[in-house]
């Protein structure tokens, strides 16, 4: 994927060169810390293979990107997404978290989990 992220970016007229440093690959489940907080790494594939969500238990919110919108969801038609694979990973991977847990998105406002449980109409259905 990172080695044709030049190509794809050009096929959206969003050119780009690859990052040339050292490349330091997270894995799911681990924790990152930077400063004070924690944040565990949630694997959450579906808008794109190797999405990941970033969990902090301790202060109650999870910086999800493009996975789950206030109301919404992902693309999945991009290259590598897939519908069925995006809401498992939401099932799996956000809806497991408090109800009160605040999700800071890619896009839009702020949500919570307990909200989208209850809302959003992409994953009501599932």
């Amino acid at each position: 994927m990172l080695e044709l992220a030049p190509a794809s970016g050009q096929m959206w007229q969003l050119p780009f060169e690859n990052y040339k440093g050292e490349l330091i690959f997270i894995k799911e489940n681990s924790t990152l810390k930077i400063g004070d907080n924690e944040l565990e790494v949630r694997f959450a594939p579906g808008h794109s293979p190797g999405h990941v969500c970033f969990y902090d238990e301790a202060d109650g919110f999870a910086i999800c990107g493009d996975v789950l919108f206030n109301g919404s969801i992902g693309r999945t038609d991009l290259p590598g997404g897939d519908f069925h694979t995006l809401i498992t990973s939401i099932q799996t991977q956000l809806f497991t978290l408090p109800d009160e847990t605040k999700i800071y998105c890619g896009h839009g406002p702020m949500t919570t989990i307990g909200f989208e449980k209850m809302n959003n109409p992409f994953v009501k259905l599932y």
